[in-house]
């Protein structure tokens, strides 16, 4: 297949353009955001005709962690509307064939049963702190099915678990947990600060899955799976925020002490996928949490020493 992998340049998009690359089997095209801007739907539309692939990979998408979210709910529902709709409503247009639309586990209810199965979805209230961006996947996925029901087409939907891994983002204003935790630590090891202070009381359950794992998975449903239902994807392994916090502490090195303030939100108590489904179709991750952390560490942008 020659495969259109929209957001090339992101965390998601890269990691599967470099597993697209290791393998050989597939081709892929890519455009930058200054070659295409992905809000503009004439030229989206323009551009799928032009280079008319047998695939689309919809990994593309305005992200940020609480804070972010927070700030700017206007910016992650309008832009990821706009980004989803014009990729979807081009591909068909072009007579896309396969595509795989990348959504994210926050569109299931904050206080939906664990492990979260893929019919939680609307069965509750969305965390608040990230709703404006779970609305948009909600939106996205759900159109996928509609053009899966109107006219025939073969896409699919998969809700990664939290991500983390190579290309992500380290603003410390705007980024997920992983790499605000990287981050600070790092900081402080080089400052030689003799404490940390993280948000919450540390009591959340997470999952983690290393964006590499989630390339792979990514592949492997689109070249295995036409189901209509969105499939999870997950580690299965679950930490406390508590924990993940003395994980990357140790793989950064940093000695000194955590702080946790617990005036600061904890955002949802816990969040762990079932991926049975994808599991049994024969896909399963590679990498414990530990393994991945270290990994991710040795290979930051930034100096951390």
């Amino acid at each position: 297949m020659r495969i259109y992998v929209a957001g090339h340049n992101g965390m998601v998009g890269s990691s599967i353009t470099r597993l697209l690359d290791r393998k050989g089997e597939h081709s892929w095209i890519g455009a930058s955001r200054q070659e295409l801007d992905l809000a503009d739907r004439g030229k989206v539309f323009d551009f799928i005709q032009e280079h008319s692939p047998d695939a689309v990979i919809i990994a593309a998408a305005k992200v940020g962690g609480i804070v972010a979210n927070n700030t700017y709910p206007v910016d992650f529902l309008s832009e990821n509307l706009q980004i989803q709709t014009n990729l979807l409503d081009a591909s068909h247009a072009a007579g896309v064939e396969r595509l795989v639309f990348l959504g994210s586990s926050c569109i299931y209810p904050k206080y939906a049963n664990q492990p979260i199965t893929e019919d939680s979805l609307l069965t509750g209230e969305l965390e608040p702190t990230n709703e404006p961006y779970a609305l948009a996947k909600i939106a996205g996925l759900k159109l996928v099915q509609a053009y899966r029901k109107q006219f025939g087409k073969e896409w699919i939907s998969l809700m990664p678990t939290n991500l983390y891994g190579p290309g992500d983002n380290y603003d410390p204003e705007n980024s997920h947990v992983i790499p605000g935790m990287i981050v600070k630590f790092c900081n402080a090891k080089k400052t030689k600060l003799p404490s940390v202070t993280l948000w919450g009381t540390g009591a959340p359950l997470r999952e983690f899955l290393h964006v590499d794992d989630l390339a792979s998975a990514t592949l492997f449903a689109l070249e295995n799976y036409q189901g209509e239902t969105p499939l999870n994807v997950g580690s299965g392994e679950e930490v406390s925020i508590r924990e993940l916090a003395q994980a990357v502490k140790d793989a950064v090195g940093y000695e000194g002490e955590i702080v946790w303030d617990s005036q600061r939100p904890d955002g949802t108590p816990r969040k762990l996928l079932d991926s049975s489904k994808l599991h049994e179709l024969g896909w399963t991750p590679s990498l414990r949490l530990r393994d991945g952390l270290e990994r991710t560490v040795a290979n930051l942008p930034f100096e951390c020493s």
